[in-house]
């Protein structure tokens, strides 16, 4: 496999806090996917579970190549899965979709972690 991209993002829990405490609606609806939204409010702290997906997604934007046709992607083109083995994973829709399969991306490896005051990810794509 070859490595198409590598991309790394850090969330700070307490401005993930500060903007759904001003726009919750407004901005779970545009961030987040219905799976997503039901995942992280399932949670006994919500925030943080929010702030591994805006990170895991900033970081699979980043893993893609700077092109035009990237420059906007909506966050819900990036979604934030549990494999079978509980493992997290991300999935492609939409404009995100059309651009890894123009990079022939065979496989998205996403790692993530998270504290009390932080949230970060790490995304890998690979082609054959």
């Amino acid at each position: 496999m070859n490595t198409v991209g590598v991309g790394i993002d850090l969330v700070e829990v307490s401005r993930v806090t500060r903007l759904l405490d001003r726009n919750h609606d407004r901005a779970v609806e545009r961030l987040l996917t219905a799976a997503e939204r039901d995942y992280c409010f399932s949670q006994a702290r919500p925030v943080v579970h929010v702030a591994a997906r805006l990170a895991a997604k900033e970081a699979a934007f980043k893993a893609l190549p700077p092109r035009g046709e990237t420059a906007y992607l909506p966050w819900r083109d990036f979604e934030v899965t549990r494999a079978r083995d509980g493992a997290p994973d991300i999935r492609f829709h939409g404009k995100a979709r059309a651009t890894v399969e123009r990079l022939n991306v065979a496989s998205a490896l996403l790692s993530l972690t998270h504290t009390a005051n932080h949230a970060a990810a790490v995304v890998i794509l690979l082609a054959p």
